[in-house]
């Protein structure tokens, strides 16, 4: 049971990830609710970080690129402002003892970490690095469960999810999940269709906008399969009970189904900053930045099967679910790498489902596992796209 009064006391919130499509909008949340910031965490984005850190003066900014860090802490040399480097840095920031809440919203494997330090410190956790719980979320919701730390989701469907299941009577009467996708830029197209695909087509998203990684992982529905991985373990239900949806408006961000046939669905216009706004809120409802949904302007919602012959990555990750152990950490390890080889115009579109079914058929199962183990089969399957595309 969550302890709903503690959260009404939140005011100070550090945001691993700032300078991304996330971040941002936290920043824009945080600016509406007056939260006072106290942590500010990125990759290399200096130039950014360097206009959050004075407008929102918090006590210590992290940079994981070690040059970029060091050229930080000169221009921040006449601020308070306190500047680390790397993973300590991050994990630094994540536990101060400020922190009241800690929005993980870095993209891909570096999130799981500082997730796993963020709940050890006792945090509460608005969790929208997805990769946290696809490659460890055995580890991650014991960890949370012994500590006894909610993890708040951000991403749009899991806090729809999340949202339809507020003053539901209990687990026995949640059936299933309706995930809904949007199908990206080449939903209807087959596979033949799709073999001359660019990086500048696929990134042309209809509906959202957001990350480059997150944009392909969307046109190849490789985000959708991490999205039911995540939902099962948030949601403590297996892939046969998560039903994806293509809901090409994305008004409906997704539907929980109860054992009384009823469907409860979220609906709102595509803004991120609804989802990260609730998490941070939570269990408060308060005024919104994003624009009101006009139903009138919507017109008619429309709803259909996803492709998984042709959008293979879909199929890969509910196969790794099912497979359980450090499939799914596979799967993801080499999407991460297939995307940015795709991105740099190094491999096709088609070869990124490619890599990840080959990558997660490859490894072996294991009942239990490690951090470390988790860490290592991603650089694993990391090392095999590279090796297996010619690009080593």
């Amino acid at each position: 049971m969550i302890d709903t009064e503690k959260f009404k006391k939140r005011r100070n919130i550090a945001i691993l990830g700032s300078t991304g499509s996330i971040g941002t909008q936290a920043l824009d949340v945080v600016r509406g609710m007056g939260l006072r910031v106290t942590a500010l965490c990125a990759n290399r984005s200096i130039d950014l970080l360097e206009k959050q850190a004075r407008e929102f003066c918090p006590e210590v900014v992290a940079v994981m690129d070690e040059s970029a860090a060091s050229e930080l802490k000169i221009r921040l040399a006449d601020t308070s402002v306190r500047v680390r480097q790397g993973m300590e840095g991050f994990i630094e920031a994540a536990t101060l003892d400020s922190n009241d809440v800690v929005l993980n919203s870095v993209v891909g494997m570096v999130g799981l970490v500082p997730t796993l330090a963020v709940i050890e410190a006792g945090k509460d956790l608005a969790l929208a690095n997805k990769e946290t719980l696809v490659a460890g979320g055995q580890l991650v919701m014991n960890a949370a469960k012994a500590k006894g730390v909610p993890i708040l989701p951000v991403d749009s469907e899991h806090s729809a999810i999340f949202q339809c299941l507020q003053g539901s009577p209990g687990a026995h009467a949640f059936r299933r999940i309706i995930l809904t996708a949007s199908g990206g830029p080449f939903f209807g197209r087959k596979r033949e269709e799709l073999l001359d695909v660019t990086p500048e087509q696929a990134l042309r998203h209809p509906n959202w906008s957001m990350g480059a990684k997150i944009t392909i992982d969307s046109a190849t529905l490789m985000n959708k399969g991490l999205e039911v991985i995540e939902a099962a373990w948030l949601f403590g239900k297996g892939v046969e009970d998560i039903e994806v949806v293509v809901q090409r408006e994305s008004i409906i961000h997704s539907a929980v189904e109860y054992c009384d046939n009823s469907v409860i669905a979220q609906l709102g216009t595509p803004d991120m900053r609804i989802p990260i706004q609730y998490a941070i809120s939570y269990p408060d409802r308060v005024p919104s930045p994003a624009r009101p949904l006009d139903l009138f302007e919507v017109g008619k919602l429309t709803f259909y099967r996803p492709d998984e012959e042709t959008f293979v990555c879909l199929a890969a990750c509910k196969e790794a679910m099912r497979r359980g152990g450090l499939a799914p950490a596979a799967a993801n390890g080499a999407n991460e790498k297939a995307v940015e080889l795709f991105l740099r115009k190094k491999i096709g579109f088609l070869d990124i489902g490619k890599y990840v079914w080959e990558a997660m058929e490859n490894q072996p199962k294991v009942e239990s596992f490690t951090v470390e183990d988790v860490l290592e089969c991603d650089k694993a399957a990391r090392e095999y796209v590279m090796r297996a595309s010619g690009n080593l």
